[in-house]
């Protein structure tokens, strides 16, 4: 199998030989393209695989997973295609490179968030925690798609305040019910329109270390407890 996307990967510069890493899988905006979402998480390149897919449809000056008839209204082939293709370059890439399949993380930003919430919501709990910011998950997707537990999974939900296409209520839709569904949703509001922060990068760095961090003492701890069974 090739890859439905182009992508840039990021390996550790030190990969050890058996060693497995934590990854994450970066979406995003419409118009934009893999690089824009690689720097926001450049910090995190000699402890993470790092991967950026670029959306396979042109848009302006960049790029897109698919097209919109208007705003909260995507071109559902479209989507359910882009959807699809994530879901099989996840598994692609998952085969191809050290992935701790017990921590993958997806971020995005815009178009990316929306894809996030929704390939969370359809891959549960394979996904260890997603990153949305200033996105939205379709009405259609929770009534039509066939969703997954997300009982284990962590969730660090961003949003604008003064975001003019996404704003507050939409916020306290998505965390209303990633509250209801998801392991763990930490939301936080930053005063910024529809954009990503420096305050909003400086945190998704935090959360990722820890979250990942955290997943990993417990595996040692419990594979700690298997032995002295």
């Amino acid at each position: 199998m090739t890859s439905p996307f182009v992508y840039d990967i990021h390996l550790p510069s030190n990969i050890g030989s058996g060693k497995k890493y934590p990854v994450v899988f970066a979406l995003h905006g419409i118009g934009y393209n893999e690089q824009h979402m690689l720097a926001l998480v450049e910090d995190l390149k000699e402890d993470f695989i790092l991967i950026g897919i670029r959306g396979h449809l042109t848009h302006e000056n960049g790029y897109a997973y698919y097209y919109l008839k208007g705003y909260g209204n995507p071109e559902r082939e479209l989507f359910d295609d882009s959807v699809e293709k994530l879901k099989n370059f996840i598994d692609y890439v998952s085969n191809q490179y050290p992935i701790d399949p017990e921590r993958k993380y997806l971020i995005g930003f815009s178009q990316g968030a929306i894809l996030s919430m929704t390939l969370a919501l359809i891959l549960g709990d394979t996904i260890k925690g997603i990153v949305p910011m200033n996105g939205y998950i379709p009405s259609f997707v929770k009534e039509e798609y066939p969703l997954k537990s997300i009982a284990r999974m962590s969730v660090f939900l961003c949003q604008g305040e003064s975001d003019p296409i996404f704003p507050l209520n939409i916020g306290q839709e998505n965390y209303d019910y990633l509250h209801e569904h998801a392991g763990s949703v930490k939301y936080t509001i930053y005063p910024s329109a529809h954009e990503i922060s420096l305050n909003n990068q400086r945190d998704l760095i935090t959360w990722l270390h820890e979250d990942s961090l955290s997943c990993g003492e417990k595996k040692k701890s419990s594979s700690l407890a298997s032995h002295d069974h």
